[in-house]
C-alpha cells in the first residue's frame, strides 16, 4: 500500500473556496466511488469538515493517483482545476501518514488542539467503510490514526490547550458583545438570549458550550422537530421551526448556525428586519442593563456552516456582527487574549508531535514487516509440506507402528521445524524495516528455494481480504 492524500484546508484555501469546495452526503459517496472506481485507487475515504477536504487512497503510481483525485475533486466542487490546483496540498507514503496522524491528534487544526477533529476522522472511515471503498490497508491506517488522536488527548493536555473552534467562537462572540468599558465579556454573554440554528453534533456542541458559559433561553431552531428537541432538552432549552427564525432573531443576543444546508439559512433582509423591530420583551431589564422596552445592543452571530449559512453582508449592516471561520483562522494565529485560542501550550504540542512521531514509526514497522510475510508464511507451508511428506514416507516404511507413536514422531518434526525457523523468520521482520530491508526477503526465497507463485499466491490472497470492508475501531 502507498497512501497519498490530495486535499485542501484553512491553511492552503479561502473560505470561499473551502465552502465551494465541500462534500457531504450523497455529494460524498458519490466522490468516493468515483475515486475508488478509478485505475489508481485500491480505496479510499474522504475527510470533509468546515476547515478542510481531504482525500486519502490507497495508490500504486503516485502520479495517476493526484491527477485523477485532483480531477475529480475540482469537478465535484465545479471549480477550473487550475484555480483549485493553487491551493491543493499532496503529502505521499510516511508523509502522508504522518499528515493524517497530525490531523486526528488536532495538530493541523484551525485551532489546535480542538476535540472534533478525531470524531470527524473516525466518521470519515465509517463513510467510506459504509460505501465499501475503504479497503483493508485504509482501515487499519485508520484505526491507527484514531489511536493516535486517543493517546493525544489521554497522554497530554491538548484539549484543554486548544479547547474547541465552539469555545474560541463564543469567546469571540462575547466580545463582539461587550459593551465599552465592561471588564468581563463573559459576564454579558451568561445574560444573552441565544438561538441555535440546526441540530448536528456542530450545534450540539454549540449549545452546550453556550450553557456553559451561562447563556440563558437557548432555543434551537431545526427543520426537524425531534432532533431539535432532543439537543434542547440536554440544555434545558426550547425549540422553534425554521419558519419562526426571523422572529426569534429580534430578540437574540447571539445566534450560532450550523445547518450544512446547500443555500443561505439567514439572509441580509432577514437580519435587517429583525435589527428593526429590536425591542426588549417583558419587564426584565435589557442584557447588560437598561429600562424594559430599551432597544438592545447588537446580535452576534457564529456561523461554523459549510456552505455558509449566513450571509457575507449582514457583517455590514449596523448592530450585527458576523464570526466566520475565517476569524476563528486568524484569532487562531493570533493567539487572541481572552479566547481560547491564546491558552494551548508549546510543551503539549511538543507532546503530541512526539506521539504522532511515535506512532508512525511503529506504523512503518508494520508495513516494513507485512511486505515480507508471504515469504515468512510460504516458507512456513513449504516446512509443513516436507514434514507432512516425510511422514507420510515414515507411516508406509513403519507399517506395524503405532498411531500413537507416529503422532509422537510428527509432533517431534514438527517442533524442530518451528525451532528452527523461529529466528529467521522473526529477524527478517525485524530487518524489513532497514535500509534495503527488500533483499532479506529476497534471500530467504533464494536460500530456501521458494516457489515465486507460492509467495505470489499468499500476496494475492492477502490482497483478496483487503478488499472486504473492515471495521473501524470507535
Amino acid at each position: 500500500m502507498s497512501v497519498l492524500v490530495v486535499g485542501l484546508s484553512h491553511k492552503s484555501a479561502p473560505v470561499a473556496l473551502l465552502e465551494r469546495a465541500s462534500v457531504k452526503g450523497d455529494a460524498l459517496g458519490k466522490l468516493l466511488h468515483d475515486v475508488h472506481s478509478s485505475q489508481y485507487a485500491a480505496g479510499t475515504f474522504v475527510v470533509s469538515t468546515c476547515n478542510r477536504v481531504e482525500v486519502y487512497a490507497d495508490v500504486e503510481k503516485f502520479h495517476g493517483g493526484v491527477s485523477a483525485i485532483s480531477e475529480l475533486l475540482a469537478r465535484h466542487a465545479g471549480i477550473d482545476l487550475a484555480q483549485l490546483t493553487r491551493h491543493l496540498y499532496v503529502h505521499y507514503e510516511e508523509r502522508a501518514v504522518q499528515h493524517l496522524f497530525a490531523v486526528s491528534c488536532g495538530l493541523d487544526s484551525m485551532v489546535v488542539g480542538e476535540g472534533q477533529i478525531l470524531g470527524q476522522v473516525r466518521q470519515a472511515l465509517k463513510f467510506s467503510q459504509v460505501h465499501g471503498t475503504l479497503g483493508r490497508p485504509l482501515a487499519d491506517l485508520g484505526r491507527l490514526a484514531l489511536h493516535a488522536g486517543k493517546r493525544a488527548r489521554g497522554e497530554t493536555g491538548i484539549d484543554r490547550a486548544g479547547g474547541s473552534m465552539v469555545s474560541v467562537a463564543i469567546d469571540l462572540a462575547a466580545r463582539r458583545l461587550q459593551p465599552a468599558g465592561a471588564a468581563d465579556p463573559a459576564r454579558l454573554l451568561a445574560a444573552a438570549r441565544t438561538l441555535v440554528v440546526g441540530a448536528g453534533s456542530m450545534s450540539a456542541l454549540a449549545a452546550t458550550a453556550a450553557a456553559r458559559a451561562g447563556a440563558t433561553g437557548i432555543v434551537v431552531v431545526n427543520r426537524t422537530p425531534a432532533n431539535a428537541q432532543r439537543l434542547a432538552a440536554s440544555v434545558q432549552g426550547s425549540t422553534a421551526g425554521l419558519a419562526e427564525l426571523p422572529r426569534l432573531m429580534a430578540g437574540a443576543d447571539l445566534v450560532i448556525s450550523c445547518t450544512g444546508a446547500p443555500g443561505m439559512v439567514i439572509t441580509a433582509e432577514m437580519v435587517q428586519d429583525a435589527l428593526g423591530t429590536r425591542i426588549t420583551p417583558g419587564p426584565g431589564p435589557a442584557p447588560g442593563g437598561g429600562p424594559p422596552g430599551q432597544r438592545r445592543g447588537p446580535i452576534a452571530f457564529i456561523d461554523l456552516a459549510l456552505p455558509r449559512d449566513v450571509d457575507p453582508a449582514v457583517d455590514g449592516l449596523p448592530g450585527a456582527a458576523v464570526i466566520g471561520l475565517g476569524d476563528l483562522g486568524a484569532a487562531s494565529r493570533a493567539g487572541v487574549p481572552g479566547t481560547g485560542a491564546a491558552v494551548w501550550h508549546d510543551e503539549d504540542i511538543a507532546a503530541v508531535r512526539r506521539i504522532v512521531a511515535e506512532e508512525v514509526a511503529a506504523h512503518a514497522s508494520a508495513v516494513h514487516a507485512a511486505r515480507v510475510t508471504p515469504t515468512v508464511v510460504a516458507l512456513r507451508a513449504k516446512a509443513a509440506s516436507v514434514v507432512e511428506t516425510e511422514l507420510t514416507r515414515l507411516a508406509a516404511r513403519l507399517g506395524g507402528a503405532g498411531s500413537h507413536e507416529l503422532d509422537e514422531i510428527g509432533h517431534a518434526m514438527r517442533r524442530v521445524v518451528d525451532k528452527l525457523l523461529h529466528a529467521p523468520t522473526v529477524r527478517v521482520k525485524e530487518l524489513a524495516g532497514s535500509p534495503g530491508g527488500d533483499s532479506y526477503a529476497a534471500a530467504l526465497r533464494d536460500l530456501f528455494d521458494l516457489d515465486p507463485k507460492a509467495v505470489e499466491a499468499v500476496t494475492r490472497a492477502d490482497a483478496d481480504l483487503g478488499g472486504e470492508s473492515n471495521g473501524v475501531a470507535s
